[in-house]
This record gives structure tokens, C-alpha cells and sequence, in this order.
């Protein structure tokens, strides 16, 4: 098991689960809860669940996968213009039921590439990816947020 995969599957859900549904994040609008929900359809759209429409540019799109793959973190505030300024409704009950979905959505994506080692799916910033790019690029994604609620 590589160390992204390990993060993803020892360290990460328990760092998430310090988190109180009050707290506020350095930056941006999401609530934990929110934040939580967001990486869960990060997660969907890495094996395929969630298609989402590709954003970048194919002329730049070489400069933007260099920068997913790059030990370089994300921004504070950096945008995702399929995000509206105002966050999204809250689709689960509790931070809890968000997390318990979060576990779950993390295990199907793990299991879809152990089925499907070869696939490839869409990142709509950054193009095709397979399993030990996602795995990166989430890492990095689920990083970025436990900064913002200074978990990290």
C-alpha cells in the first residue's frame, strides 16, 4: 500500500471525525459538514459515479496535470467554477451520516479500481486520470481542506 492509499485509509476519516459541525474554516464557505460532502463527490467522480464536464482548455491542460501530480498544494481559496459562491444544500443529517458516507465512497473507490485496475476516469481540471493519479490528486484535495479547518 502506498502512502496516499494509507493516508486515505487510516488517517484521513479520523482526523475528519475531530471536526465539530460549528467550526469555521480559514477560508471559503464550506461547513464542515460541507466540506465533508464535497470530497465525497470528489471521490464519486474519481471512479466514475459523479461524470462531471471537462473545464480546462486543452492547450493548457499539459501545465494543469503537472500541477495535480506535483507535491505543490492547492491555494487558499482556490475556485472551482462548477461550484456556486453560496455552498450547496446539505444532503446528509448530520456530520456523522456525511462521514459514514465519505467511508463509503472512499471503499467504492478503491474497489472500483482493484475491479477495473486499468481504468481511467474524467477530472474536470485536470483530464484522465487512473487509480495512483486519483489517489494523488485526492491526497492532495483531502489535504487542502484539513487545512482549512486546521486539522493539518
Amino acid at each position: 500500500m502506498n502512502s496516499n492509499e494509507q493516508f486515505l485509509k487510516e488517517e484521513y476519516i479520523p482526523l475528519l471525525q475531530q471536526l465539530s459541525d460549528n467550526e469555521v474554516g480559514l477560508w471559503g464557505v464550506l461547513s464542515p459538514q460541507g466540506m465533508i460532502e464535497h470530497m465525497t463527490d470528489a471521490f464519486a467522480n474519481a471512479y466514475g459515479r459523479i461524470k462531471l464536464p471537462a473545464q480546462t482548455p486543452e492547450a493548457i491542460l499539459p501545465r494543469m496535470r503537472t500541477f495535480a501530480l506535483s507535491e505543490t498544494p492547492f491555494k487558499e481559496n482556490t475556485k472551482n467554477v462548477l461550484m456556486s459562491e453560496e455552498p450547496a444544500p446539505l444532503r446528509n443529517n448530520s456530520m456523522t451520516e456525511a462521514i459514514w458516507e465519505l467511508e463509503k465512497e472512499i471503499k467504492a473507490f478503491m474497489d472500483f479500481y482493484k475491479s477495473n485496475p486499468d481504468s481511467q476516469n474524467l477530472n474536470p481540471f485536470f483530464g484522465e486520470f487512473n487509480y495512483e493519479e486519483w489517489l494523488h490528486l485526492l491526497n492532495k484535495h483531502a489535504k487542502h481542506h484539513l487545512k482549512q479547518f486546521n486539522l493539518l
